[in-house]
């Protein structure tokens, strides 16, 4: 899926809009730079999450973390797509979240990258993460 910015769908849409909404309650005093995420689960619900900063930086949550917790917390197990909008530039899961994403996605999952004005780019899974280390790896 790597390439331009994707086609706008109804689907797309509104995981952008959801993630849109989380980030504008994200909690980012000290790095200012405010993140939202938005996946769409094996149903079809969509979860989301915003990064919620603290003053001791190694423990604050990043809104991939928190979009996952939501889906978790809902009863969904599989991310079926993923879409992380930040404020500029292309902004892409980091590597922790990558890991987070790879323990309920496949490698094929798309993982989409969004700015404030729109779609900037769509990557599979493995395109972030080759070679993960995924559940099947322990026999799960």
């Amino acid at each position: 899926m790597q390439g331009p910015a994707p086609r706008e769908t109804p689907d797309l849409a509104a995981l952008f809009d959801a993630a849109a909404a989380a980030r504008g309650r994200a909690h980012a005093p000290y790095s200012r730079f405010a993140v939202g995420a938005a996946l769409r689960d094996e149903a079809g619900a969509i979860h989301a999450g915003c990064n919620v900063e603290n003053a001791a930086y190694p423990v604050g949550t990043c809104a991939e973390a928190g979009a996952i917790a939501a889906m978790i917390l809902a009863g969904g197990r599989r991310i079926r797509e993923i879409l992380v909008l930040g404020g500029g530039g292309l902004v892409t899961p980091c590597g922790a979240c990558r890991q987070r994403i790879r323990e309920f996605a496949g490698p094929d999952t798309p993982v989409h990258a969004a700015g404030p004005d729109g779609m900037a780019r769509s990557f599979t899974l493995e395109e972030l993460l080759p070679f993960a280390f995924g559940p099947e790896t322990l026999g799960v």
